[in-house]
């Protein structure tokens, strides 16, 4: 897994009722990752292209079964819809992808995003709380769509630590229930909240809790706490070298203002593309930076983080 490997998209997409199978998730995540990876972008009009072996790398899965996968995904995604809220919270239909390929000699396929999610994707205007983040690996080995699905509803509230009470029925439709499936509330806790949350704790960066929320002696959502696993040192040389390389403390501003350094632009600009979104535009750069530094402040090591708040 490519430490490069962030999954970024707007809490109006992310909270987006949907019904994508595990394979479909992961595809969207790969093409969101790489798009930005290579400096593509991410556009109406240029395919993004997943290959089998790209997928077994992110998945840790045999390229026969990434191959599979792949095509199984590529034959029903572009079926796929989803509806969101929009800025003036009217709701909105859309699919996932306008356009579907299969590149038969090159084990790969080919998607194109449609508008609206295009549109959710690239809107990255330097404010970090109008979206989610996370890096591709901590839903990689998950098995189930529900847990990789709950996990992005979660991680948008993680530095709160609490999220509002999610409401039963729109919760469901977000992980991609129907109304005819796990209708007992015993089931769906235990098929489906119950199983997700195990495999969140066991195998991602953070432990989940929930509480029920009632009216009378009915269900009618669940409120969830959210805590970060706290990181194991591995070397002693870490424990030399954490006053002056770590970000522990340092909030967003300061972390914004350490990326606006022109020291630090100088220091670390060949870690974007000219042509990317965080290559061209100033606050894109801030908000790509600030991710990076919090999420693995071991890559900048020219000089001591904190120097970069001296300007």
């Amino acid at each position: 897994m490519r430490k490069s490997d962030l999954v970024v998209k707007s809490n109006r997409l992310n909270t987006a009722i949907q019904n994508l199978s595990l394979s479909e998730v992961r595809i969207i995540q790969l093409a969101i990752v790489d798009a930005r990876e290579t400096g593509e972008g991410i556009s109406t009009e240029k395919p993004l292209l997943i290959s089998a072996a790209r997928y077994a790398e992110a998945f840790n899965v045999t390229l026969q079964t990434a191959y599979e996968a792949i095509i199984d995904a590529e034959k029903n995604l572009f079926e796929r819809r989803f509806s969101f809220l929009d800025e003036y919270d009217e709701p909105v239909k859309s699919r996932w992808i306008q356009r579907s390929k299969h590149v038969k000699g090159m084990a790969s396929i080919s998607i194109i995003f449609t508008y609206d999610v295009v549109n959710e994707i690239v809107r990255i205007d330097g404010f970090e709380k109008f979206f989610t983040s996370y890096m591709l690996e901590q839903t990689a080995n998950m098995k189930s769509t529900y847990s990789v699905r709950l996990y992005e509803l979660l991680i948008q509230w993680k530095s709160i630590k609490n999220t509002p009470v999610f409401e039963l029925k729109r919760f469901r439709e977000q992980l991609g229930i129907s109304d005819e499936e796990y209708t007992r509330m015993d089931n769906f806790k235990k098929r489906i909240l119950d199983s997700s949350i195990e495999e969140i704790n066991e195998k991602s960066d953070i432990k989940v809790s929930y509480e029920q929320v009632k009216k009378g002696r009915t269900i009618t959502g669940f409120k969830f706490k959210i805590s970060t696993k706290s990181k194991p040192k591995n070397t002693k040389q870490e424990d030399v070298c954490i006053h002056m390389f770590t970000v522990d403390g340092l909030n967003d501003n300061q972390l914004g203002r350490i990326a606006r350094n022109p020291s630090f632009m100088a220091d670390y600009n060949h870690l974007v593309s000219s042509t990317s979104p965080a290559g061209q535009d100033a606050k894109a750069w801030e908000f790509e930076m600030i991710n990076r530094l919090k999420k693995d402040a071991s890559q900048f090591k020219k000089r001591p983080i904190r120097d970069y708040l001296e300007y």
